[in-house]
């Protein structure tokens, strides 16, 4: 197994994304990138901590390739906004990649260009491709948080 982790906007549509595809076998959501040891979800929001939230994903190499994750990664956020997805506002919404290893950095470096010379975007794709450094995990309240919520709204009916 190895790990991936992507920052996209809010990180429970992030980990939604990724637990729909075939290969990935967990997922987690959390907080990476900053200097504040062990932050809260409040410590992220409040913008003192300089994290993203991320979505970590476990995936089985000989099912999923890190390309394909990539492409995934691509296709649910706008790149070219710097800390910003829709109505999310703050560095902690950026559009970031960490990666494990040199192969994830050369990987993503390269699907970066490819997708910027496309021309599928008409501005800069500005996110940021950094080195994985410690990984926070959020409150089990946010683990899986739309799989909880749709569960919840199922229990009423």
């Amino acid at each position: 197994m190895e790990k991936a982790t992507f920052g996209a906007g809010c990180f429970w549509g992030v980990e939604a994304a990724f637990r729909k595809v075939k290969g990935v076998v967990s997922t987690s959501v959390g907080y990476m990138g900053g200097h504040f040891p062990n932050p809260s979800y409040l410590d992220v929001l409040s913008r003192i901590t300089g994290h993203a939230e991320v979505a970590q994903v476990e995936y089985d190499p000989q099912a999923v390739s890190y390309d394909e994750l990539l492409a995934v990664f691509w296709d649910i956020h706008d790149p070219t906004t710097p800390n910003r997805q829709g109505p999310d506002r703050g560095e902690q919404y950026r559009s970031v990649i960490f990666f494990h290893n040199t192969q994830q950095e050369e990987a993503a470096k390269r699907s970066k260009a490819k997708l910027q010379m496309s021309g599928r975007f008409p501005q800069d794709i500005v996110t940021e491709i950094k080195p994985a450094g410690e990984y926070y995990l959020a409150t089990e309240d946010h683990q899986q948080y739309f799989e909880k919520k749709e569960r919840m709204s199922g229990d009423r009916m």
